[in-house]
């Protein structure tokens, strides 16, 4: 079940038993008869209250046990109250400490990781679904409002909603819980299906398979990347980078440093002014050393930047007089949080290079992820990777389920 839906009824459900429980628990001691005497309070462990003199008295002295053989306690004094915290919290020396399971929050998983990103969408679900018995239009209309919300964009909500209200025409949906189970489905139909059968950098025949990375300044292009060596090193992969973003003041340096900490050769220096001619030599170099993998680093470039598209194509064709099969992969990065402008992006840049495949970055903050889903919709378009962190780890590989699971909040009963 979703766990919207499941907190949601925990939450009624308590709500329900607090409605039972009686306003007044003194109210049979005094019914109307004046001179019944009222109820003395009950202390917790069902033995009556003592008076106050014997409360002021056991602020100096043990109390007594009732068990005879049993020592007697003080109770703490509040000076004393930081020790006594201390104390308990101390394991004895010839005792190790248990060590608590880390909360879900606190694994790094990837339904932690998009935390931010699912309350986007799943926030007030669990009120619109719990609150109906029936679907109906005021249902089908919120949620398509969430969608669209939620970035999923305009013709990728009509589709999904379309498909919904055929399921429920058909009688095969007949309850909003099982509406919203269908639209998991779909979304996870939907990004399975653009999915590649073989994994990303693959292994080549005598000679190394190429990648070249895109994107505009600021979606995280380069750090990806070295993300990406730090994967494929600890892989058992040989990899190589080439620094073709000579465009971008520092971004030679920042990808040195990448290779230095991931101890894998770098093509390039600072200074040169030719991404192509870069290109060109590390394909060469990489086939040279007999490298199995070599990733091209690209300059960042807006869409709308006709002159540096084209120079990005013009690095592609350098790249495949170089080796005539490469580049096996073109991805392009983008930046989830900025919503449909993802989408005008990968299709300017599938039209100006033929992208195979996607690097979704920043899924770990305040972005909706539901762009995922338009571009999968319109380009056919699959994901290769995601960033849900900082650290070199936190570039995943894209499962679809997983993604959706996390999403939507769905978690096994």
């Amino acid at each position: 079940m979703f766990g919207f839906l499941r907190r949601k009824k925990r939450k009624n459900e308590a709500a329900e038993v607090h409605d039972d429980t009686p306003q007044d628990l003194n109210a049979a001691g005094s019914g109307g008869d004046d001179t019944a005497t009222p109820a003395e309070p009950i202390a917790e462990n069902d033995q009556p209250a003592p008076s106050p003199a014997a409360s002021a008295l056991q602020t100096d002295r043990p109390a007594e046990s009732a068990d005879a053989g049993a020592p007697t306690a003080t109770p703490a004094r509040d000076d004393d109250a930081g020790r006594q915290e201390t104390d308990t919290e101390s394991p004895s020396p010839d005792k190790a400490p248990a060590v608590a399971a880390p909360k879900p929050e606190q694994s790094g998983s990837l339904f932690s990781r998009l935390a931010k990103t699912r309350s986007g969408l799943t926030e007030g679900l669990g009120d619109l679904f719990l609150g109906k018995k029936q679907i109906d239009d005021d249902l089908i209309e919120e949620l398509e409002t969430r969608l669209i919300m939620a970035d999923v964009g305009q013709a990728t909500t009509a589709a999904l909603i379309d498909e919904l209200t055929d399921e429920v025409s058909r009688k095969h949906v007949n309850d909003p819980e099982h509406l919203f189970e269908t639209l998991y489905r779909l979304m996870v139909e939907r990004l399975e299906a653009v999915q590649p059968t073989e994994p990303p950098a693959r292994r080549q025949s005598g000679r190394p398979h190429v990648m070249v990375v895109c994107g505009i300044n600021g979606g995280g292009k380069t750090t990806s990347i070295g993300k990406l060596a730090h994967r494929f090193k600890a892989g058992g992969r040989d990899v190589t980078l080439a620094a073709a973003d000579t465009f971008r003041a520092a971004a030679v340096e920042q990808l040195i440093s990448w290779g230095e900490r991931n101890d894998v050769r770098v093509i390039g220096e600072p200074g040169r002014g030719d991404p192509a001619s870069v290109a060109f030599d590390a394909v060469s170099s990489a086939k040279a050393r007999n490298s199995d993998l070599l990733i091209v680093d690209t300059a960042g470039r807006l869409h709308t930047q006709s002159g540096l598209m084209d120079e990005l194509g013009k690095l592609i064709r350098v790249i495949s007089k170089a080796e005539p099969e490469a580049p096996d992969e073109v991805l392009l990065v983008i930046d989830a949080s900025i919503g449909q402008n993802a989408l005008v992006q990968a299709r300017q840049f599938n039209q100006a290079v033929k992208l195979t495949g996607l690097i979704v970055t920043k899924l770990d903050g305040t972005a909706k992820g539901g762009i995922v889903f338009a571009i999968a919709d319109e380009l056919g378009l699959p994901i290769h990777f995601i960033g849900v962190g900082e650290k070199a780890e936190d570039l995943r590989p894209f499962e679809p389920r997983a993604f959706v699971d996390a999403l939507l909040d769905r978690q096994p009963d």
